[in-house]
């Protein structure tokens, strides 16, 4: 089974989809689109009458994202309102020592009941967390017992990301590209499970429709 992504042009290169359940990585340098590409695929399941969670760890609150979101074609506010899309802020569960993420996460889900989930950012926990792959392992085993698609978006820093990919099923990277005097915006499915998916590296443009997937010439 396929899930749409929301993402136009961004199917066509992974056989109509993502897998469905699977939990998905997405990564890339600040600027590159990650918070954006993850609204844009919950909105398009709230549209479809999916239901969705967007899950913030240590970035910014709620009314600062509407607020840079609302220009943008695709982000309706009321998904968010009449609860199509579930908003938890888990910064301060990250903070401190004595709760555990893991289940404030299953809570949330619990009383959500999302087909469609994105946990923004994943990587800044690994602060926080002494065993952190193992965490990832449970985090993971959580999310595909619920049968939902998971979008996980990562920072790109100079580090690897074997936890992250290790668990993924599949694996999308955001590039921004300097050519000349211009910075471009660029995609490339590194990973995507039971999929014969492109493997080239695509123009990605971001105008007030939202995100797009160009076709690459090479």
């Amino acid at each position: 089974m396929r899930i749409k992504s929301g993402i136009r042009g961004l199917d066509e290169l992974i056989e109509g989809g993502f897998p469905d359940p699977s939990i998905i990585l997405v990564y890339g340098p600040p600027g590159a689109g990650k918070s954006i590409f993850s609204l844009q695929f919950l909105m398009e399941g709230a549209a479809n009458g999916e239901k969705g969670l967007y899950i913030t760890t240590l970035s910014e609150k709620f009314n600062w994202m509407i607020r840079f979101m609302s220009r943008f074609e695709f982000f309706n506010r009321e998904f968010f309102e009449n609860g199509s899309i579930g908003y938890v802020d888990i910064g301060e569960d990250i903070r401190d020592e004595d709760s555990t993420i893991i289940s404030k996460i299953k809570e949330e889900i619990a009383i959500n009941m999302p087909k469609r989930i994105v946990i923004d950012p994943i990587n800044p926990i690994r602060e926080y967390i002494p065993s952190y792959r193992e965490f990832l392992f449970d985090l993971v085993d959580l999310l595909k017992k619920w049968d939902s698609t998971v979008i996980m978006t990562a920072e790109k820093k100079e580090r690897s990301y074997d936890e992250e990919m290790y668990m993924a099923d599949g694996i999308i990277e955001m590039i921004m590209q300097s050519e000349g005097e211009v910075i471009r915006r660029y995609i490339r499915v590194i990973k995507m499970r039971g999929t014969n998916h492109s493997l080239s590296m695509h123009p990605l443009s971001i105008d007030d429709s939202g995100m797009s997937v160009l076709r690459a010439n090479f």
